[in-house]
């Protein structure tokens, strides 16, 4: 991944990071509450040797000995030699093991010195064990490892020059230090799940994301818009909106696509149901309508057709009746409105779709409508769920796939893709819906935006309701 692809996870997934760092920082907060408070005492001897003599050079080999000696005395501290009396005299209800746990002893560098801490939950026993191991440390060199020799003293020295004072203020927990490495874990935790859920996302989420799955054209990306489930006319009910223009830059491409002659017959299928097909395809029938070319609008989807609903329309009589020979084109086919779009609605759901969508009356019926009109639009079922859209036009129709963006998955395109090469269908273009208005730079007005349409004072299209359908053929409207 890019830089800019990481940013991208972080900014979308910034809920997820912050309620992570802040469950960081409670577990730590809550572990320093209910953590023992650990409170620590320390003395200090100083190891030194007895000098018969007096004499400089006596003194400075007694001293070198000293810094010798205290390194092995300081492994000494911590066995049972030394902590038995400890633990007898203040009557600790621990062993001498386990109260070596509770002892640290050193020895700064190159010095005669030798430190004794003692921690403890208790600031007053803490204090007690150092001075207790300390005294008791002495007793051990002077009676045991260095006794008398002869003269009465041990050759040794042992001198406290630091007594262990009751601690204030334990050294553990570290509050403060705990909420910080809280904080650290929980956005550590945070981010390592988003960039892991963006890994394991295989879902679509903008253009360049279609471009990793194909080489196809990219003919336009549709706007995200809350209420196209309530309007799905776009073009008519927020002609100045984003979304609206996104299906006009549609439009515009499909038009250079067909610069060369080629047919202007195009089928709109997708992956899944409810990626916006039959919305794409009738707003851009629309949009092309708007434009001055006679569009012919053909609803395919034999199985679950929307179109009807949303142009609000009888769908009685239809394209299952010419297939099955019942009916004429100009017998079915309705004008919309005072539009240059005439629409075939899908009429009675037959058993058998895919057999009727790919017969000869169905070609017949598309060259009929493509020597009529500029343009055929066909909205047809979704490609991985049945072959229709394979089978209409049989490879000479242009498809188009309608790809959701937080829908459709990466390994769905590449199968509807595949699908459709088998068939030898011809795949002209992807086209993404649903997108988020910043995914859609470079393809037109997306993020443009043309401010509140509820400003805009526009005039509304003259008997465009859907009541005012008439039933004219198309050869009279030429």
């Amino acid at each position: 991944m890019e830089l800019r692809e990481y940013a991208t996870i972080l900014i979308k997934n910034w809920v997820l990071i912050v309620i992570a760092a802040i469950l960081g920082v409670a577990a730590g907060a809550g572990f320093s509450l209910l953590a023992t408070p650990e409170y620590q005492s320390r003395t200090q001897l100083y190891v030194s040797v007895r000098s018969g003599a007096g004499t400089t050079s006596d003194m400075v080999q007694g001293a070198n000995f000293s810094r010798q000696i205290v390194n092995s005395y300081v492994d000494v501290i911590k066995t049972g030699v030394v902590l038995e009396p400890v633990v007898d005299e203040l009557g600790l209800e621990l062993t001498a093991n386990q109260l070596s746990s509770h002892i640290t002893a050193a020895s700064p560098a190159d010095t005669a010195l030798i430190n004794i801490t003692a921690s403890s939950p208790s600031p007053q026993q803490a204090a007690e064990i150092a001075n207790a191991v300390g005294e008791s440390f002495k007793n051990v060199v002077q009676s045991e490892l260095e006794p008398d020799t002869g003269t009465g003293m041990s050759p040794v020295n042992l001198t406290t020059t630091q007594e262990a004072l009751e601690p204030s203020s334990p050294v553990s927990p570290n509050v403060l230090m705990n909420i910080l490495l809280g904080l650290l874990v929980g956005l550590a935790v945070g981010v390592g799940i988003a960039v892991l859920r963006a890994a394991l996302d295989t879902r679509i989420h903008s253009l360049r994301d279609i471009e990793e799955v194909t080489d196809k054209p990219l003919l336009g990306g549709i706007v995200a818009d809350s209420e196209v489930e309530k309007h799905p006319l776009i073009i008519k009910h927020k002609p100045h909106s984003a979304i609206a223009e996104s299906f006009r830059t549609l439009r515009t491409n499909l038009q250079f696509l067909n610069v060369g002659g080629s047919s202007s017959v195009f089928v709109f299928s997708s992956a899944n149901p409810g990626e916006g097909k039959s919305t794409t395809s009738v707003n851009l029938a629309l949009a092309l309508a708007e434009a001055g070319s006679r569009v012919a609008l053909i609803e395919a989807d034999l199985r679950l057709p929307r179109v009807s609903k949303y142009l609000g329309v009888e769908g009685n009589a239809g394209l299952t009746d010419i297939l099955i020979g019942k009916a004429e084109v100009n017998d079915v086919l309705q004008r919309w409105g005072r539009t240059q779009m005439y629409y075939l609605p899908a009429g009675r759901i037959p058993p058998n779709p895919s057999e009727l969508l790919g017969s000869a009356e169905m070609d017949k019926v598309i060259a009929e409508l493509e020597e009529s009109f500029d343009y055929v639009i066909i909205d047809a079922p979704p490609a991985l769920a049945v072959t229709d859209a394979a089978v209409i036009g049989h490879g000479k129709a242009g498809i188009l796939i309608a790809v959701s963006a937080g829908s459709t998955k990466k390994p769905e395109l590449e199968a509807t893709l595949s699908t459709l090469d088998n068939a030898d269908a011809n795949v002209v273009g992807v086209v993404a819906t649903m997108l988020p208005p910043k995914s859609v730079a470079g393809y037109g007005y997306g993020n443009y935006g043309y401010g509140d349409t509820s400003k805009i004072n526009a005039p509304k299209p003259e008997n465009t309701d859907t009541t005012n359908t008439d039933t004219t053929k198309a050869d009279n409207e030429q």
